[in-house]
């Protein structure tokens, strides 16, 4: 297989071979990124495509050809932060209404969601863009580079960050057990 930065340098150019080879390359990191995170097939294949495609759209875009993977993972994160805030709609309907779960009772925790912005909101800005940056792709080295920090406290902030994230979390599940609890 050819270089990925020569694939894109052709891919630019307006060579369809280059792009589908690009474009297939591609799917198996992304497919990877979110299936560690959410998990379930039929929304993982919708995400992936729509990412391809939003790569395939933002090619052009893409000033460092040899950025590409930080370029696509940027874009999956944006599709998985429009899932998560419900602002993602599936091309096509994802499963059967017929074959849905049923609901008990009208006070069941089913729908009940972990609220990650709150968690995200509870880390200083210098954190969150750290988060973030290893969100989009970049090393360790590469983020204490742009910062201006070392490796070790890039290190460091992310563990924190994580840790305070799942104290935020921690509570608020806390805080839903309650209610569970309560309704009983």
């Amino acid at each position: 297989m050819e270089n990925l930065t020569e694939l894109v340098s052709k891919a630019k150019e307006g060579d369809e071979a280059a792009l589908s080879q690009l474009l297939r390359a591609l799917e198996s990191p992304i497919r990877a990124f979110f299936i560690s995170r959410i998990g379930r097939r039929a929304d993982v294949d919708d995400l992936v495509q729509n990412t391809l495609l939003r790569v395939h759209r933002g090619l052009k875009d893409l000033k460092d050809n040899a950025r590409l993977k930080a370029f696509a993972m940027k874009g999956a994160l944006y599709e998985l932060q429009d899932f998560y805030r419900g602002r993602y709609t599936a091309k096509e309907t994802l499963f059967d209404v017929h074959d849905a779960p049923e609901i008990e009772d009208s006070n069941s925790t089913a729908g009940a969601s972990i609220d990650v912005e709150r968690a995200l909101s509870s880390l200083s800005d210098k954190a969150r863009e750290i988060i973030e940056l290893r969100e989009y792709g970049y090393r360790y080295e590469e983020i204490a580079e742009m910062i201006g920090s070392t490796e070790a406290a890039i290190k460091m902030q992310v563990k924190r960050a994580f840790d305070r994230m799942r104290d935020a979390l921690g509570l608020f599940l806390l805080w839903a057990s309650g209610i569970v609890f309560l309704q009983k």
